[in-house]
């Protein structure tokens, strides 16, 4: 296997210049390089190879939202990981006209990791549109007369893109709207919808390949994120959850964070063509109207019915299935240093990620990590009303468990083995002043150390959460605990 390393082009070297005639490819550094295969580029600094090296490495498993602020912790050496299963907001939309994968958390995220640049530069323009909302208080015919503003390239939020980025962007806002137009049927609605949605939905529609949507719109934005979904898929995925009282809830929103509209005739229902060239798979499940949705809506909830016990993946038809998880994934989990369970929705953000056959294995068998991290959310939501610290932790554990296929052995196929708490989390960082009930006592007999941080109170909620200060505090606290032993 060779090597190589990307120049930067003289002509088009920084973040912000006005135009290229390509793009700007993105190197990834969240890849390890201290690995004997890799070799030196001459002229390299020995310095520059040593830093790169000593960098800590982090897997990140996290949602949208929930990680978004605390990236920079994590610095240029991180692997992210999310799902592709969040029916919420315009992905909701998208997914019911178009099929296809959620990108609403890949597109959240994306738009988090485009380099800091100033305001008014040509990448700030370009982060400015894909971050664009249309107004979600609007008409239907307001949305649609403003969306198409943007698509002719008419609309301010052009101003000061240059004209190569500009039209290819504008390219695949055409190809998506044609992808509507084809299925007008549908009636397809711009209400609160994200431009950034609807630029990486186009990406993945055409190249039919998520990853290659995500590494365009990395290359279109100088990003040098590495996100990977989980799945890696063409296909609309959907989870649901089993409760204790046996009650089943399908999709993320319903689970989550139910949109309770006004019912309405939607004539569409009785025209739906079964054979989307997108995803050929509408099936039977009834299509969720979750446009509505606004991350904010998640602090005021009605609790589950009962507690979550069991969180899968069906099809379209309902029937339970077991797909498989993107293969950089696992490998990441055997190369990277560190692996965090980020803050967040437990159930629907976490684990829509280790609900997956090979996962459990990659962890607790990973000899590349060295710490295993979990960042344990200040309140409680509607997932996990009631939860104790202890909760969290065994919650991860047992899932992680439920997906491990025990091995048999000559004289021991009855045995049922299962791995130890430690195996899957070994450290907890939590927040002085959490409301989330903490037993230190018992989390250490489970194998698992505590690290208690100081963060910031949120404005609104007036509780404690994390930023990046407090999160590489803690991190730097394991590191240093690790290296000593």
């Amino acid at each position: 296997m060779s090597y190589f390393t990307l120049l930067p082009n003289p002509r088009n070297s920084g973040a912000d210049s006005p135009g290229s005639s390509v793009f700007d490819l993105p190197t990834q550094p969240g890849q390890p390089k201290a690995t004997p295969q890799h070799h030196i580029v001459a002229g390299q600094s020995t310095d520059l190879l040593e830093s790169a090296q000593d960098e800590t490495s982090y897997v990140v498993i996290s949602g949208g939202t929930g990680c978004n602020s605390i990236c920079p912790a994590f610095g240029q050496s991180a692997c992210y990981i999310l799902p592709v299963s969040d029916d919420g907001g315009s992905s909701s939309e998208i997914i019911r006209v178009l099929g296809g994968p959620s990108i609403g958390d890949i597109r959240s995220r994306l738009v988090r990791l485009i380099p800091h640049s100033d305001p008014g530069s040509p990448l700030d323009a370009i982060r400015n549109l894909l971050a664009y909302r249309l107004p979600g208080n609007c008409t239907e015919r307001e949305a649609r007369d403003e969306w198409r503003d943007i698509v002719e390239g008419r609309s301010r939020l052009w101003t000061g893109i240059p004209n190569d980025r500009k039209e290819m962007i504008r390219a695949f806002l055409v190809h998506f709207e044609s992808e509507i137009l084809s299925r007008a049927h549908k009636n397809f609605s711009f209400v609160n919808g994200s431009i950034g949605n609807y630029f990486l939905s186009a990406a993945q529609a055409f190249f039919r390949s998520l990853p290659s949507a995500i590494f365009l719109f990395s290359s279109m934005t100088n990003s040098q994120a590495n996100i990977l979904p989980v799945i890696v898929t063409n296909h609309t995925v959907t989870i649901a959850a089993e409760l204790e009282n046996g009650e089943r809830l399908v999709g993320q929103c319903e689970i989550s964070h139910p949109v309770r509209q006004t019912p309405r005739i939607d004539i569409s229902q009785e025209e739906e063509d079964p054979a989307s060239p997108v995803d050929p798979l509408d099936g039977t499940l009834p299509h969720s109207r979750n446009v509505q949705f606004q991350s904010s809506d998640k602090d005021h909830y009605e609790p589950l019915n009962a507690r979550i016990t069991k969180l899968f993946y069906i099809n379209a038809y309902g029937n339970e299935i077991h797909p498989s998880p993107n293969p950089d994934f696992i490998q990441s989990l055997a190369r990277y240093s560190v692996l965090i369970y980020s803050c967040g929705s437990l159930w629907t953000s976490i684990m829509p990620c280790l609900a997956l056959k090979g996962v459990p294995n990659a962890i607790a068998g990973s000899r590349s990590l060295k710490a295993k991290v979990l960042l344990l959310n200040s309140a409680n939501d509607r997932e996990t009303d009631g939860y104790s610290a202890v909760d969290y932790i065994m919650t991860i554990a047992q899932t992680l468990n439920n997906g491990h296929h025990a091995r048999t052995y000559g004289g021991l196929s009855k045995a049922d083995t299962t791995y130890p708490v430690s195996a899957f989390i070994t450290h907890l960082v939590y927040l002085k002043g959490t409301v989330v009930e903490v037993d230190v006592t018992r989390i250490t007999s489970l194998g698992v150390r505590c690290v208690e941080v100081e963060g910031p109170l949120n404005d609104k909620t007036k509780l404690p959460h994390f930023d990046p200060a407090c999160v590489k505090i803690a991190l730097q606290e394991i590191l240093d605990s690790v290296s000593e032993e």
